[in-house]
């Protein structure tokens, strides 16, 4: 692979957009302690409510070694808890008052680091760079069928 094909690729350039915006909200959310992967989950279980481990997992897009990494600080620090499921092999996931309260106090850092993205691109760039990244997603969870 050349430097070309690496700077026109997709997985490349998707990952480095996403290490500078991660670092940026990082940086942000530093007075609450959290990172912008633990708002993330949060924010999933703030709004979503109780959701299983595959649920969250699921939802966030991440796969559930990864999601049990994210959890475990938020479980010491009493921010999330999990309680058992309707089904006894699944645990429910469930934001805490504790968490509640964190996830408030990260709430108007966040929206500080979205509104100074939204205007360094421009809101109808924001807008749609937001629709095209949904769309990426989509794309790659639709399975392929082979012609027949």
């Amino acid at each position: 692979m050349d430097i070309e094909t690496l700077n026109n690729c997709t997985c490349f350039n998707l990952r480095k957009a996403a290490r500078a915006v991660t670092q940026m909200y990082d940086e942000a959310l530093k007075p609450t302690g959290l990172r912008a992967t633990q708002v993330s989950v949060l924010a999933m279980v703030a709004g979503e409510g109780p959701l299983t481990m595959t649920g969250l997992a699921e939802r966030l897009v991440m796969d559930r070694t990864t999601l049990t990494r994210n959890l475990k600080p938020l479980l010491a620090e009493g921010l999330v808890s999990t309680a058992p499921g309707p089904d006894r092999r699944q645990r429910l996931v469930q934001i805490t008052d504790r968490g509640l309260q964190r996830f408030d106090e990260a709430k108007p850092l966040w929206s500080a680091v979205q509104i100074r993205l939204a205007d360094a691109l421009g809101y109808g760039r924001w807008t749609g760079l937001l629709g095209h990244l949904e769309l990426a997603v989509e794309a790659t969870q639709t399975k392929t069928t082979d012609p027949e």
